[in-house]
């Protein structure tokens, strides 16, 4: 997302981005040298067995979001590298993300070789893990890839165990996410405006005042859409929402009591702190309706600022996305939430070829420089060129291959985008290490049980939780939406998530 490019994601990454509570302001996309042992170089594969006397042709089946047209010629480098290590070459499959979900439903099923996939909590990975589909890699690893469990904290290394065993590597990514503001530089250098003195949200009042009462059209706050309003924004640093219903986790308790969000004092500070800079005018009288997102809003010079989870180069990114150049304070520190490690990873499906050559790709992907850059940036002269002091650009006329690569393998590995800071990946590493890690680190809600109440509690979410969070509707209206979501189902939700809580912490000895 960062890289000045003719392609254009499709509305469905939007929604996918969303889900990511941790990674949900989408990834570096840029990389430098880690400082694991596992990350110094190319490194050379395991040994492998007698089996790499034979050529294979690996497949690896990944989201194809961003512009594959050229995923031929990258894929051709990579088999260069994998054909003298580990006697292998290599297909890369990007599957549209508008089929992902039925077109690996079908590869699971049928007899198509499928060497790596990548997987997610999003995306049916324990039902995935039920039926038998993915293979454990807790004797996989230990053999031919050793050395990746250094590359990223052992908790989210950890976090992808069903049933006490591992069944995907998460992506080196920023794991965790810190919470707070990002706004126009030229409006905070015009003002002589800073973000050092706010330590809470309600200090940005002066701020979003100035601009108010100097800046008539500009709209001091904007929401980044509908489903994340700002009251949500608000809470989303507090707690650990363990799937997409209203059952969380309150961070800071440490504990694994699942309680109903709307009927905690968090939530309704939010509310009445929204409704505050609603009344002020801070906030556009429309925001519970409009289709117009933080970013169009910030580029046509309709807005100042925006809450949003955050992480190391936050502003870099954003300036690129908003084609403003942005600054950005946190507010709330870092967390790690349960989908954290489990966003996304790579598994070795059953139907592989050859489950230790799989075994031996993979460990590439997460050790081998010139792999982990191949896949992440494409060719070099024709995908990107130097841009001088060890960072990359894009070529003139922008790539025909543009890959996200929050989803595979060791990112950190990957060469730096011009306009990102070249310590970024020593920031990002940094940054996850000292999150506070959620107690339900590796859980994952299956809503099958309770998805007629899903939906009913998802019809009432509809009626009222738009205009409440972005403070257009009073926050008196609050009692009649939880009655209302109550008479849904949402009782059932949160007892069919405890449950679900309660029988994964007994099998994973958490406490």
């Amino acid at each position: 997302m960062q890289r000045k490019s003719k392609a254009v994601l499709p509305l469905a990454v939007l929604l996918v981005l969303c889900l990511l509570l941790s990674a949900c302001g989408g990834s570096n996309n840029s990389g430098s040298s880690s400082e694991s042992p596992a990350s110094s170089g190319s490194t050379p594969a395991s040994s492998g067995s007698s089996s790499n006397d034979k050529e294979l042709e690996l497949t690896l089946a990944f989201m194809g979001i961003g512009n594959m047209k050229e995923v031929g010629l990258v894929q051709e480098e990579i088999s260069k590298i994998t054909k003298a290590k580990i006697n292998a070459t290599v297909k890369l499959m990007p599957i549209d993300i508008g089929a992902w979900t039925q077109q690996v439903n079908l590869l699971l099923a049928g007899n198509e070789p499928v060497d790596l996939l990548v997987t997610s909590s999003f995306f049916n990975y324990s039902s995935q893990v039920a039926k038998g589909q993915l293979l454990p890699l807790d004797d996989l690893l230990p053999k031919y890839a050793p050395t990746i469990q250094d590359t990223m904290e052992p908790a989210i290394f950890n976090s992808t165990k069903i049933g006490g065993k591992m069944y995907g590597v998460p992506s080196i990514r920023d794991t965790a996410a810190d919470h707070g503001i990002a706004a126009r530089k030229e409006l905070m250098d015009k003002y002589g405006l800073t973000f050092d003195n706010v330590e809470s949200y309600a200090d940005l009042d002066p701020i979003f005042q100035k601009i108010k009462d100097n800046e008539p059209g500009v709209y001091p706050l904007v929401q980044r859409s509908q489903t994340n309003g700002i009251a949500n924004e608000l809470v989303r640093g507090y707690i650990d929402y363990l799937g997409d219903t209203p059952g969380v986790l309150i961070i800071e308790n440490q504990d694994l009591k699942v309680v109903n969000l709307y009927e905690t004092q968090l939530y309704q500070d939010a509310l009445h702190q929204a409704r505050k800079w609603y009344q002020a005018g801070y906030i556009m009288p429309d925001a519970a309706t409009t289709q117009e997102g933080n970013n169009s809003l910030i580029k046509a010079g309709k807005g100042f600022s925006y809450l949003s989870n955050m992480k190391p180069g936050f502003a870099a990114q954003e300036t690129t996305v908003n084609g403003r150049e942005m600054v950005t304070g946190s507010i709330v520190p870092p967390i790690s939430t349960s989908d954290s490690g489990t966003g996304f990873m790579i598994s070795i499906p059953k139907n592989t070829q050859d489950a230790d050559r799989a075994a031996q790709l993979l460990n590439l992907l997460y050790t081998d420089k010139d792999v982990a850059n191949l896949i992440a940036n494409g060719v070099e002269g024709k995908h990107y060129v130097d841009a001088g002091n060890g960072q990359i650009k894009a070529p003139e006329g922008g790539s025909e291959y543009v890959f996200n690569q929050w989803e595979v393998g060791n990112n950190s590995l990957a060469k730096v985008w011009e306009g990102m800071d070249p310590t970024i990946w020593e920031q990002t590493k940094e940054f996850n290490k000292n999150s506070t890690f959620s107690k339900a680190l590796g859980f994952s809600f299956d809503s099958s049980p309770v998805k007629t109440e899903v939906a009913a509690v998802l019809n009432v979410n509809n009626q009222y939780k738009a205009g409440l969070e972005s403070g257009t509707i009073d926050p008196s209206k609050l009692d009649e939406f939880v009655r209302k979501l109550k008479d849904a189902g949402l009782d059932k939700i949160v007892a069919e998530k405890q449950k679900q809580l309660d029988e994964w912490a007994q099998a994973n000895n958490v406490q």
